[in-house]
């Protein structure tokens, strides 16, 4: 399509424009940037809502005299919870709009994560967490809505600086936990709710609705309205751009199910790629959990002794490993474009899990922090690599339904339910759980192979 004839407002034909086609004529600019800041704080609120079961379970294990099986639950149920929420909020986003699953999912997260504050016992605290869980489900569709209202040309590297977001929450947590949780921990939880809270009160002020969905629900003229409104804010002339005989293309979805994705034609990739996002779940959460307890072995003494006081953290060293995330992220954005999808997951999941795995190795042996705390920094920056190009989608995303589209993120949550099940297995003796991750990041590598002969990026 030349976009010089979207703009002919002089000729009285009619000209048909796809979506694709017309984002492609708005271009990248402020309209996209108020977007992803709305899109990238769910990042941040998604970060947040999971990293602080790092300190709120130990703290609440040595505050209420919770057992080791107690505190694996109170973590389980938070992922359980984003199983039953992916489902639920992938077909909700297709059949009543990607805004209003936006919004539901950020008054969900924002409510019962501020309603754990007033949590009174242990099957309250499960309760609200699991609703923050079901939430958390939910946060696919920001990252869909920011996605779809990027041009073609920029969706690639643009997509994944909404990481930079996730990252933020990565460094906020420890930061929360440490300005805090000496003096409360249900103040600690009403800061990590705050990302959600402000993400749902962008969305309402500058997040419209996806005006590909539109489409595909035949409402034309809202969709050309949301476009023009888009154009503008980009300081382009909505007029000439969409002008009365410019009329926009039916949006065709595939008719399809949970079921087609298992058919003999899809099942091979489709298995291929919920092995790689449990193995990426169970490899980036790993690491957060290993460097948790290979640094805080102090704090879950504290916790198992039930001593009644706050666990003593390793803020430093868990900021440290954190701050890793930005290097890794920056390293990716840098590198996607030449070393292409399949080759830059295989090296990072390798090198990181090689890196988990002698990090592990090394903790019973030797106390050296600066040893340790290298291997802890270079591991997670490779896992986040490849977290960040696992996310990565290919160009016919934005083509798929939102309920298909959602089927390998909720394979990250049960990827963290098998992490938190053999993470409890074995009281005090963690080398199964770490031999794990490195197992399925290697692993991984060889799911890979045959997809790289399908595509180099």
């Amino acid at each position: 399509m030349v976009y010089g004839a979207i703009m002919n407002n002089e000729s009285n034909e009619k000209t048909v424009v796809s979506i694709d086609d017309a984002i492609e004529a708005i271009g990248m600019g402020p309209f996209q940037r108020r977007v992803l800041w709305a899109a990238g704080l769910c990042f941040t609120a998604d970060a947040t809502e999971v990293m602080l079961l790092s300190f709120l379970s130990l703290t609440l294990q040595s505050e209420w005299g919770l057992t080791d099986m107690q505190t694996a639950t109170m973590t389980a149920c938070v992922f359980a919870g984003s199983i039953v929420g992916t489902l639920f909020f992938g077909f909700y986003g297709d059949h009543y709009g990607r805004r209003p699953a936006f919004l539901l999912a950020c008054a969900l997260i924002s409510l019962f994560g501020l309603a754990t504050a007033f949590a009174t016992g242990y099957p309250s605290l499960v309760g609200v967490r699991f609703m923050v869980g079901f939430g958390v489900g939910g946060l696919v569709v920001p990252f869909d809505v920011f996605a779809e209202f990027l041009p073609t040309s920029h969706r690639g590297v643009k997509l994944l600086a909404i990481e930079y977001f996730w990252t933020a929450g990565s460094l906020m947590t420890p930061l929360f936990a440490y300005l805090t949780l000496e003096t409360s921990w249900r103040i600690f939880v009403v800061l990590c709710a705050m990302p959600c809270l402000i993400s749902g009160i962008m969305g309402i002020c500058l997040v419209p609705e996806s005006p590909r969905w539109l489409l595909s629900m035949g409402r034309h003229e809202e969709a050309k309205e949301i476009l023009r409104s888009a154009a503008s804010a980009n300081g382009i002339d909505p007029d000439s751009l969409f002008h009365a005989n410019v009329t926009l293309k039916d949006e065709q979805v595939e008719s399809s199910n949970f079921l087609d994705l298992l058919s003999s034609k899809w099942k091979r990739s489709t298995l291929f790629l919920w092995g790689t996002w449990i193995g990426y779940a169970v490899g980036y959460y790993g690491t957060i959990l290993a460097v948790t307890r290979i640094f805080d072995e102090d704090a879950m003494n504290d916790a198992q002794n039930d001593n009644g006081g706050t666990p003593h953290f390793n803020y430093q060293a868990i900021f440290i490993s954190a701050s890793a995330e930005i290097l890794g992220l920056i390293v990716v954005i840098r590198t996607i474009d030449s070393l292409g999808r399949v080759p830059s997951q295989v090296m990072s999941y390798l090198f990181g899990g090689t890196l988990l795995f002698t990090l592990s190795i090394l903790s019973t042996v030797t106390s050296n922090s600066a040893i340790l705390m290298a291997l802890s920094f270079f591991a997670r920056a490779f896992e986040m690599m490849g977290s960040c190009v696992t996310w990565f989608p290919r160009q016919r995303y934005t083509q798929q339904k939102s309920e298909q589209r959602g089927m390998p993120p909720l394979m990250r949550w049960v990827g963290q339910v098998i992490l938190q099940s053999i993470s409890c297995w074995r009281k005090h003796v963690y080398g199964s759980c770490w031999i794990n991750n490195a197992c399925n990041s290697s692993f991984y590598c060889i799911l890979c192979m045959p997809l790289a002969r399908d595509e180099r990026t």
